[in-house]
C-alpha cells in the first residue's frame, strides 16, 4: 500500500511540475505576444514615417529639376545677355574708329 501512496504522491508532484511549467510556458507566450504587437507597432510607425519622408524627398527632387530648368533657362538668358555685350562693344569700337578716321581726315585736309 505504500508503493500506491509514493506512486500518487510523485504523480501529483509530476503534475504540479507540468502545471507549473505549462504556466511558465503560458507566461512566456504571453510576453511574446506583447512583444510581438509592440514591433507591429514600432513597424507601422517606422514605415509611416518612411513614406513621410519618401514624399519629402519627392518633393526636394521635384523642387531641385525646377530648380535645374530655371538655372538653364538663366544660363540661356546670361549667355545672350554676353553676346548682346561683346555686339555693342564691338560696334562700339567699329564707331570710335570711324569717328577717329574721320577725325583725322578733318585734320589732314585742314592742315594740308
Amino acid at each position: 500500500m505504500n508503493f500506491g501512496v509514493n506512486w500518487e504522491e510523485e504523480h501529483r508532484r509530476t503534475l504540479l511540475e507540468g502545471n507549473a511549467a505549462l504556466e511558465r510556458s503560458s507566461q512566456s507566450i504571453i510576453r511574446s505576444q506583447a512583444i510581438a504587437i509592440e514591433s507591429e507597432q514600432i513597424g507601422t510607425e517606422v514605415i509611416s514615417e518612411l513614406s513621410e519622408q519618401r514624399e519629402r524627398l519627392l518633393r526636394a527632387d521635384r523642387r531641385l529639376s525646377q530648380t535645374d530648368e530655371e538655372l538653364n533657362k538663366t544660363r540661356r538668358i546670361l549667355n545672350v545677355m554676353r553676346r548682346r555685350i561683346l555686339m555693342n562693344k564691338f560696334i562700339l569700337i567699329i564707331i570710335i574708329l570711324l569717328e577717329i578716321g574721320i577725325l583725322g581726315a578733318i585734320i589732314y585736309k585742314k592742315y594740308s
